[in-house]
């Protein structure tokens, strides 16, 4: 691994794996999932570590920092920083609600990527020293590629979940284990963010010991080297980082439309693209909205971390809200600049040899993702009308 400790070392790196990230691009659209050699080259480019703590040999950076480093890869390839940001953010996630001890023995080498989905729960059978799991998660990201899993799980009580008898409700966990205890299903089929191979995964009867269980709810105790303002936001990281995506997706987009308008005239016409006020609107309008959602995300991220930063605890209401706003605003106002472009370029925005069918189709899906998606400003506006949330992020 290298030893970049700065934003401006990241960059640097980005922009040196640059023809390798764009090179393995056609094979995570063609094979559904990121190449080893463009994992592997991140990985030791030192892109792995920003959301891990220093204690750990990670960067532990400010969160504003990791959007940088994440928009310019997204702008060379989208499914490399989805994988980026999720890999890393899951890990650190996860790893601030293990034991010391397991911790240490996790992160004891130094930065880790991990894959996992959050529902639904394994049936999870209580065993001498741990449990005994058999279940199945979707939409693990980056999975063919990660370290460690993980995954949530529920007791069984016979064929059903055991009954929490104070939340009428069962109780369910988290546990994580090293990737090759699992089986990966091939069932990530999508038309858009094809790259990031977010198929299933599976165990049957695993045995998982109580080290590696974690409790699901606010973090309260975090383990050793995770107590710094950056893990006291998670889960958030991951979903602002999603949003980036999107908005390094349509800012290429965008640089791209200029470049062929300046260029291009269009069949049937004799007036150049560059010198039609339509385009010049269209391209104007998508330009903005770029602008708009990255500002939005770098100012409600950053005040969130000032937050946390100055108070010494989790994420208030109001900073959740403006965070989950900010990520929802910016996956929908990224499509929208995309559905701009695609409108300035014409027939080019249909040809697969050009890159705007791409950009369309994947910030698109992002409009979908769970996290972004229209139902999350209702989770929002419930939580600012003090009703009770549908939204797990929402209520940590």
């Amino acid at each position: 691994m290298t030893t970049a400790t700065a934003p401006a070392d990241l960059l640097k790196e980005v922009d040196r794996l640059k023809p390798l990230i764009s090179e393995g691009s056609a094979y995570a659209e063609n094979q559904r999932e990121l190449p080893a050699n463009v994992y592997d080259a991140m990985f030791d480019a030192g892109l792995f570590s920003m959301a891990t703590p220093r204690e750990y040999g990670g960067l532990e950076s400010h969160p504003v920092e990791m959007l940088e480093v994440w928009e310019a890869v997204a702008r060379i390839d989208t499914a490399s920083a989805w994988n980026l940001v999720m890999n890393q953010c899951v890990a650190s996630f996860f790893g601030a609600y293990l034991p010391a001890e397991t911790a240490r023995q996790v992160f004891g080498n130094g930065p880790i990527t991990l894959a996992g989905a959050l529902n639904p729960p394994a049936a999870a059978v209580r065993v001498e020293g741990g449990w005994r799991v058999t279940g199945r998660v979707p939409f693990a990201s980056g999975c063919s590629n990660a370290q460690w899993f993980a995954m949530p799980a529920v007791e069984m009580d016979g064929d059903g979940p055991k009954i929490n008898p104070e939340t009428g409700m069962p109780a369910p966990f988290g546990i994580c284990f090293p990737s090759n205890q699992a089986s990966i299903l091939d069932t990530w089929k999508t038309y858009g963010m094809r790259g990031t191979g977010s198929h299933d995964f599976a165990v049957d009867d695993m045995f998982v010991s109580d080290d590696f269980v974690i409790p699901v709810g606010p973090m309260t105790n975090p383990a050793p080297g995770f107590e710094g303002p950056l893990f006291r936001m998670m889960p958030w990281p991951a979903i602002f980082g999603e949003a980036i995506v999107g908005v390094g997706s349509a800012a290429a987009a965008v640089d791209t439309a200029v470049e062929l308008c300046v260029n291009k005239t269009a069949a049937y016409n004799a007036t150049p693209l560059k010198e039609q006020q339509l385009p010049q609107f269209q391209i104007g309008k998508a330009k903005a909205r770029v602008e708009a959602s990255r500002d939005t995300l770098y100012r409600a991220v950053s005040d969130a971390f000032d937050d946390v930063s100055a108070s010494g605890a989790l994420l208030t209401v109001e900073s959740k809200v403006r965070l989950q706003c900010a990520a929802s605003f910016a996956a929908e106002a990224c499509a929208e600049a995309v559905r701009h472009v695609n409108d300035a370029v014409g027939s080019s925005s249909i040809r697969l040899e050009q890159p705007f069918e791409r950009h369309f189709r994947d910030t698109h899906t992002l409009l979908q993702h769970s996290s972004k998606s229209s139902p999350r400003y209702s989770s929002a506006g419930k939580l600012m009308f003090g009703v009770e949330n549908d939204w797990v992020w929402l209520m940590f």
